[in-house]
């Protein structure tokens, strides 16, 4: 198969993720490409999470709808997800759980009791999940009752342990053994894989390879080889690595010179900050180095603590999610006022308010682009997937030094929380630019004025401290040595100074920076989009072209300046503009259609808390090509 779409779901804190870390890192031993998507409830423990992992022997950037094998590690999983496994794929089950009354299931919600009450009568099933495993027998689903107790006791009695509670998160162990088992995929890479997930514990690694023996030997016995879906390892040509959105940004900023890195914890950008953390003292080819980071307060401390790092010539960055930006937006005015090279990475999420804390969401591009009471320049940098992000992190540090403006590097959780297969990123590719720096040598005899009035609107920076150059920041108005003035000539020199370092930058950066094109040049039929979506976009088109149907891909990379010149001279001689975004008003499109005069003709749209699949997109953009779709198409994908 060049495709295999496994999924593991059960109840949070019961291993799902240590599963599917080490699944995705087997397949990468094997020289196959991965796409991993976490979903996760927002509760600490206990309701339903679930992990996507597509494996190819080519790259993939993006989840399908379709699942070929389920592993279950409870009754929940199945009633949610059965209904996505394909004929002829399979589930694994705890044969301890086939009894499971599943309208009674105490974690499923009142409001999908009644839409699971519905499904039961149309499919007409029994109350039990063993009714829910009749009838996907009958659909053509291969079920894999394992006996997980039996198993756990095996291992038990081979380690010479005498309690078994102290072994039962070795089930997710037990159920990646069935997994690759029935996939019959090479035992020593993922022998190898559960070495590297505990590498720090050698011990545990010994046990759970026990566990993992035990579950292969136990599919060699109990399941004939009559599953067709089969995982066979693919010679790598290239050094390869496996990681997550924020472990990619976290490594992006080091590359990028960042040295002070502030926060506080909020779903999903805390994790970048923690990996930060943990990875404080770095090596490098020039020497040993370090970042410092810092968890604050709150959001207000952390954006003014960034801002005052960055002021004192440190590079220095802060990320947040929705609700803890809102906090921010006083700080980075302050920030916009003061121009202050700060960055501000910001990880959207399901909004508005606290709103879908765990879950995804791409609706919050008009707040960054205007976010802050009055007028002043910011630049908006979004990554469309995981290797863009580690090379956006890095160069959103130049772009603020280099124009002296706040930066927002514009991500999301389904970027955060997805992992990926890639060829090693070249940090090579990266030069740091500093921009305007001047040295205590050059403002001797002379006082400095750090808001000096020039052609550019860009004046000559100084760090705090530095010799010769005593500075005054303030959030009033100000002068250029930065005292405090209210006189209406400095006032207008002032704006117009701040807000001439976006045209700068508009005219500077060269439009490869700004936009990706992808597909057919000359087709009339252009798709738009930013952020995550990318991934399934370029897959459908893939998907279209092989049937003869033609397609472009406009990928929106700096939202602000956004380079409409560019845009216009695009869409202004196209028949379909369909846009593809993650929210319901289609942000992108509607700020288009202000720049530029253009709207799009078409609209897909998805806000229901998850992303879109490669499936969905396909078939959506399929409906507008051949004249089928109504403007407004809303996809709902998700459990």
């Amino acid at each position: 198969m060049r495709d295999i779409n496994w999924m593991a779901g059960g109840p949070q804190g019961a291993g799902v993720d240590s599963a599917a870390n080490i699944f995705g890192r087997a397949c990468g031993y094997g020289g196959l490409y991965v796409y991993g998507r976490r979903e996760y409830h927002s509760n600490i423990k206990g309701l339903h999470s679930y992990f996507h992992l597509r494996v190819s022997d080519h790259e993939v950037g993006a989840n399908v709808n379709d699942v070929d094998l389920l592993a279950a590690f409870d009754a929940e999983t199945v009633v949610r997800h059965v209904s996505e496994v394909v004929p002829d794929g399979g589930m694994i089950v705890d044969a301890g759980q086939v009894g499971t009354r599943v309208l009674s299931i105490p974690t499923f919600p009142s409001e999908f009791v009644e839409e699971l009450k519905k499904y039961v009568a149309q499919k007409h099933l029994g109350e039990t999940l063993s009714d829910f495993l009749e009838g996907a027998k009958k659909d053509g689903i291969h079920v894999f009752l394992v006996p997980y107790m039996d198993l756990l006791q095996q291992t038990a009695a081979k380690l010479g342990v005498e309690k078994m509670s102290t072994l039962t998160r070795m089930i997710n162990v037990l159920t990646l053994g069935i997994s690759f088992g029935v996939l019959r995929y090479d035992q020593e890479l993922v022998e190898k894989a559960v070495r590297a997930i505990f590498s720090e514990k050698p011990k545990i690694a010994d046990m759970n390879i026990v566990a993992l023996r035990i579950a292969y030997d136990h599919v060699n016995q109990n399941f004939k080889d009559d599953f067709p879906h089969k995982l066979q390892k693919s010679e790598a040509k290239e050094q390869r690595i496996f990681l997550s959105g924020n472990e990619a940004v976290a490594l992006g900023k080091v590359v990028g010179g960042c040295r002070v890195q502030t926060y506080y914890p909020i779903t999903p950008a805390a994790d970048e900050s923690e990996y930060l953390e943990a990875h404080e003292l770095i090596k490098t080819k020039a020497g040993d180095g370090s970042i410092l980071v810092v968890q604050t307060e709150d959001e207000i401390a952390a954006i003014n603590s960034a801002s005052g790092a960055a002021l004192a010539g440190a590079r220095a960055a802060t990320s947040t999610s929705g609700p803890g930006f809102s906090l921010m937006v006083e700080g980075l005015s302050w920030a916009g006022n003061c121009e202050v090279p700060v960055v501000i990475t910001y990880y959207q999420r399901g909004s508005p308010a606290t709103g879908l804390p765990t879950r995804f969401g791409q609706a919050d591009l008009r707040f960054v682009m205007h976010a802050g009471h009055g007028e002043f320049p910011r630049i908006v940098l979004a990554s469309g997937d995981i290797e863009e992000c580690f090379y956006d992190a890095a160069v959103s540090f130049n772009y603020a030094e280099r124009y002296q403006l706040p930066v927002i590097h514009l991500i999301d959780k389904a970027m955060a929380n997805s992992s990926q297969t890639y060829k090693v990123f070249d940090a090579s590719r990266f030069k740091v630019q500093r921009g305007e720096i001047v040295a205590r040598v050059e403002l001797e005899d002379q006082p400095y004025k750090r808001f000096k009035f020039t052609e550019t609107g860009i004046s000559p920076r100084a760090f705090l401290g530095t010799e010769n150059a005593v500075q005054w920041y303030t959030g009033d108005e100000h002068n250029e040595i930065g005292h405090i003035s209210e006189e209406p000539a400095i006032r207008d020199r002032m704006i117009e100074k701040r807000m001439k370092k976006l045209e700068l930058a508009e005219k500077e950066i060269p439009v490869e920076e700004k936009v990706n094109f992808y597909g057919e040049k000359e087709s009339r039929n252009l798709v738009l989009s930013w952020g995550s979506p990318k991934g399934a976009i370029l897959e459908a088109l893939s998907m279209l072209k092989a049937e003869g149907l033609s397609l472009g891909f406009v990928q929106a990379r700096m939202l602000l300046p956004l380079p409409n010149e560019y845009f216009a001279s695009l869409f202004r001689t196209a028949e379909k503009v369909i846009d593809v975004e993650n929210n319901y008003l289609g942000q992108l499109g509607g700020v288009m259609k202000e720049q530029t005069g253009i709207a799009p003709n078409f609209y897909v749209l998805k806000y229901n808390g998850r992303p879109i699949t490669t499936t969905e997109v396909y078939a959506a953009l399929k409906n507008i090509l051949r004249g089928q779709a109504p403007k407004r198409q809303v996809l709902t994908y998700g459990s």
